[in-house]
């Protein structure tokens, strides 16, 4: 029966849940021995004959997932397990070359490189994807004026379409940055014992480069009995990084689909309930769930640093928790692509109330802009700053509009012709270099995930 909700498969794509599913980190387990028996051949360090009949019966499917439970159940050793019940199906020449020159972590180790291998493979494209969504966004709104928000107050006119193009930047950042590690941290260990290669001496080095090569890993360049735990733990902040920026868009979404807000809208199906209560709430449902995993994934790093500092050549303290922090990272943060993706692909823009929203605070909202234009006509910033504040303020206080309030104001004017005025108070013209930075990101995104898709 299904206790988290990950194993009632609530969370993650079946594609994902797959790979951390113990029948399938079995068969990772047995290639792994496969891959290392055929190396060891390769060089004349084992027969020939019983590295094929190894490679064999370990991919024959005859070691099955209850009888290493079986064993298991008497010897209290996972990896023993597996191999003496892959020395079931061997012949009695090939048994002692099964494992050999190996320790459990060798397996366990290359194993989790190998799911993490697979696993990025999936969550790469949809990496890609999303940020594909943003700049198609951002290339429509890219003319859009909005309000931009600091310290949840109105500040300046930002391009719509610049937010989505922010966020697209990143993913293809995190792109980068994944790519960049995979190096570190998808690594073959065959190391032995204490990371010396112990009983298969310097040949240990070819043993594992081949081994690594046959599985598409990298060969871990030095380790003790277990692969650096520094290297799980920049997989994992990588995984909550791209987590914390999805988690960051649907934070915006979030607030901008607040009713006093209402720019924007998750997709709303028929049939679908806002509230068991209250018939016409639409709540952001999928980015709320991205916000709530995002803490959840965040502790996880903290947890992958307190495994980089194990006892000598290594302890156990690291072991029961990754068997929660790794796979439960990975499939949580494919559920966060996932809901980001249907969030954004159907996003409802409300293009009205973006363009209502910027008259929200009558025209104060163009300060910046009014400061500008007194200073280049000689007056000293702090003298047009503390003018342009006491007008505001006034206004507000009066429900007034600024544009009036500057034109009554004794001492302002006549500062600023008619015309002057009205493009302040224009607008479109204050998108800056919004246009080419949406170009540019666009760009880089489109170089980032060529062949992803």
């Amino acid at each position: 029966m299904p206790i988290l909700p990950i194993d009632s498969g609530r969370y993650g794509s079946k594609e994902i849940r797959e790979i951390f599913e113990e029948e399938t980190r079995l068969r990772y387990e047995l290639s792994f021995e496969a891959a290392v028996a055929q190396a060891q051949s390769s060089i004349g360090m084992i027969p020939e004959p019983a590295a094929k009949e190894i490679a064999r019966q370990a991919k024959s499917g005859k070691v099955t997932l209850a009888r290493v439970r079986e064993l298991e159940s008497v010897s209290e050793h996972d990896t023993a397990a597996i191999v003496e019940a892959l020395a079931e199906q061997c012949s009695a020449s090939s048994k002692p070359w099964i494992h050999y020159g190996l320790t459990s972590n060798d397996v366990v180790d290359t194993c989790t490189s190998m799911q993490m291998k697979d696993a990025f493979s999936i969550m790469e494209p949809k990496i890609a994807r999303l940020a594909g969504l943003f700049v198609d966004k951002a290339v429509k709104y890219r003319s859009l004026p909005a309000v931009g928000r600091t310290h949840g107050q109105h500040a300046s006119i930002i391009s719509f379409g610049l937010k989505f193009a922010v966020w697209a930047s990143e993913l293809a950042q995190h792109l980068q940055r994944i790519q960049e590690a995979k190096k570190r941290f998808l690594v073959c260990k065959a190391l032995g014992v204490v990371g010396t290669g112990s009983l298969m001496g310097e040949k240990a080095i070819e043993v594992q480069k081949i081994a690594a090569q046959s599985l598409g890993l990298y060969p871990v360049d030095a380790a003790t009995q277990v692969v650096p735990r520094e290297r799980y733990a920049e997989m994992i902040f990588l995984i909550s990084l791209v987590g914390s920026t999805l988690d960051k868009v649907a934070i915006e979404v979030r607030n901008l689909q607040r009713t006093e807000i209402g720019e924007v809208a998750e997709p709303f199906r028929k049939g679908q309930m806002g509230s068991s209560a209250v018939p016409v709430k639409r709540n952001p449902i999928k980015s709320e769930r991205v916000s709530s995993l995002a803490r959840l994934l965040r502790s996880f790093v903290g947890v992958s640093l307190e495994n980089v500092g194990l006892w000598h050549e290594r302890d156990l303290s690291n072991s029961a928790n990754e068997r929660f922090t790794i796979p439960m990272a990975t499939i949580l943060l494919d559920e966060m692509l996932n809901a980001m993706i249907r969030v954004v692909s159907d996003l409802a823009v409300n293009t009205d109330r973006i363009t209502a929203n910027l008259e929200a605070t009558k025209g104060q909202i163009y300060a910046e802009f009014v400061l500008e234009a007194l200073v280049k006509k000689g007056m000293p910033r702090f003298e047009a700053y503390r003018d342009i504040q006491r007008i505001a303020f006034e206004a507000h206080d009066k429900g007034k509009h600024f544009l009036d309030a500057i034109k009554q104001d004794k001492k302002l004017a006549g500062k600023l012709t008619a015309k002057e005025l009205g493009r302040i108070f224009t607008p479109e013209e204050h998108l800056g270099a919004s246009s080419k930075i949406i170009d540019r990101v666009a760009e880089m995104v489109r170089r980032s995930t060529k062949n992803m898709a």
